[in-house]
């Protein structure tokens, strides 16, 4: 059993989408077995974020995901990492598939409604850096 990580970004919370893409995750059987509503503070974001600190766009990233409260969430299921990406789509809702949660709720590149982990190394670090492993459920 596979875990990935998740987030809501701040324009799906705000824009009250948090429902549609929990009923997606289920609907694709993927577990949900974390889950926490989070405001990031400034340095929460910059650490989560550190890997693009060298790209032109880590600024407003940070200033973004900062902006409003985020969903976090752990999925569990087989090839989780995988499935999760392909729910979402491309980053870029324009060039996302037809019926991907992006394509569907995203604005643009940086606001397009959910992250997720690219590895799993990625996931096991991104997990940890928001939840501990008892809050996890299985």
């Amino acid at each position: 059993m596979e875990r990935t990580f998740a987030i809501f970004k701040p324009d799906a919370v705000a824009r009250h989408l948090t429902g549609d893409i929990l009923k997606r995750i289920e609907a694709s059987g993927l577990r949900v077995i974390g889950l926490r509503l989070t405001q990031l503070t400034r340095a929460e974001a910059e650490s989560f974020y550190a890997v693009h600190q060298e790209r032109p766009f880590y600024k407003s990233l940070c200033d973004y995901m900062t902006s409003g409260p985020v969903i976090v969430a752990v999925l569990a299921g087989d090839g989780a990492i995988k499935r999760w990406r392909d729910l979402m789509g491309a980053t870029d809702p324009a060039k996302a598939a037809p019926g991907t949660i992006r394509k569907d709720f995203g604005q643009n590149v940086e606001q397009n409604a959910t992250h997720g982990s690219d590895a799993p190394e990625t996931a096991a670090q991104e997990i940890a850096f928001f939840f501990r492993g008892l809050e996890l459920l299985a």
